[in-house]
Formats: structure tokens, C-alpha cells, sequence
């Protein structure tokens, strides 16, 4: 076994056994649809111009949603856009993000601002709905969230406490399905280390018989 490929296991193996090592999650807008619409154009003699959306978190730069331009039209996207992802998010600890519609003749307007943390990701499939009556709902998406165990405080006590259940069932899943292939791993190692050995023996055994 070569060194590359001794890496290759070694790597899959941190991977498996230490989520943590890799702790980020990448998010991504799957849909939103606008309710309030905040000025939502001002018309001029010859021309109608209409603000523009966009996502940021603190002490990041602006994702803006080029698409959005309608209130109450449901916008859906593949995740590969080249705007996208909206951000990374941590394995402990929040963001402060929120959906904000630039102004035209005064300060930008908020839809909504909130805690952004990786433990939002409860589903298994790892979508995560944000929803702000008469302002906006949004699907986001992070499936390496999934599979990082936060235990942040930062997280809404009452999210935690009524989903606590699921996360846990989430992280068994998680933690079952990366037991087989550690398992394995482990196995093939161990082979590969006790091959040689075998072998070395059967030689000394029939060199004994030999003599």
C-alpha cells in the first residue's frame, strides 16, 4: 500500500471518527418569497425602479438576490448559483445574519435579523425554514450541518427544547452511519498490518521444518 493511499484511509478516517476537524457548513438559499415589500418600488415619470434583496451576516460582505424582484412570487434555486452559498456557519458557535432590502431614498430596510446557527439544521435532509409573518419565507439548506454535533448556546432555548428528540435520533443516525465504514477502515488496516506478519511466520515455519 502506497503513501498516497495510506493518506487517502488515514484522512477518511479523522474524517469519521472527528467531525469537528472539518466544522463548517455551507448554506444555501433554496427558496424565499417575499410578503412585505418595504417600498417595494417608486415610480417616476419614466421609469419604475425596484429595490434590490439581499442576504448578509456580520462582518460579511452582501449576497444579493439578483432574482427577487416581486412580493409574493415564490423564488426556487438550485444552490449553484453564482452567488451562492450565502455563508459557512460553525460547528459552535452562531452568526448574526438576517435579509435586508436596500433603500432608495433612506436607510436600508429589515425584513428580519436572527441568530444563525448550524443546530437550526434539524431535518435530516437538511433544510432549515425561516418565517416572518407578513415579511418573508425562506428554505435554506446545509447538509454538513446535519452532521455536526453543536452544542452551542446561542441557539434559541425554545427551538432546542422542542426538537430535542428529533436531534437526537439525527445524531444516532449519524453516528451509526459512520461506525460501519470506521469499522471497516479499521479492518483493512489491521490486515494490512497482520499480512506481512502471517507471512513471515509460514516462512519461519517451513524453514524449520527444513532443517
Amino acid at each position: 500500500m502506497n503513501l498516497k493511499v495510506r493518506s487517502l484511509l488515514l484522512l477518511a478516517l479523522v474524517i469519521l471518527c472527528f467531525p469537528g476537524v472539518f466544522p463548517l457548513g455551507h448554506v444555501t438559499l433554496k427558496s424565499i418569497q417575499i410578503f412585505n415589500t418595504h417600498e417595494w418600488f417608486i415610480a417616476h415619470e419614466w421609469f419604475i425602479a425596484k429595490p434590490t434583496v439581499y442576504f448578509q451576516c456580520k462582518g460579511e460582505d452582501k449576497i444579493i438576490l439578483p432574482d427577487v424582484k416581486e412580493a409574493h412570487v415564490v423564488y426556487t434555486f438550485k444552490g449553484e448559483e453564482s452567488w451562492q452559498p450565502l455563508t459557512e456557519l460553525p460547528d459552535k458557535k452562531c452568526k448574526r445574519c438576517g435579509l435586508y432590502q436596500m433603500g432608495t431614498l433612506k436607510s436600508d430596510d429589515i425584513f428580519d435579523e436572527w441568530e444563525f446557527c448550524s443546530s437550526d439544521f434539524i431535518d435530516p435532509d437538511g433544510n432549515y425554514a425561516r418565517f416572518k409573518d407578513n415579511d418573508f419565507n425562506a428554505k435554506f439548506y446545509c447538509p454538513q450541518c446535519v452532521h455536526i454535533k453543536n452544542s452551542s448556546d446561542h441557539a434559541s432555548a425554545s427551538h432546542n427544547l422542542a426538537n430535542t428528540g428529533k436531534g437526537m435520533d439525527v445524531r444516532l443516525i449519524v453516528l451509526i452511519s459512520a461506525m460501519v465504514p470506521t469499522v471497516s477502515i479499521l479492518g483493512v488496516l489491521a490486515a494490512y498490518r497482520y499480512w506481512p506478519w502471517r507471512k513471515r511466520e509460514q516462512h519461519n515455519a517451513q524453514f524449520r521444518k527444513a532443517i
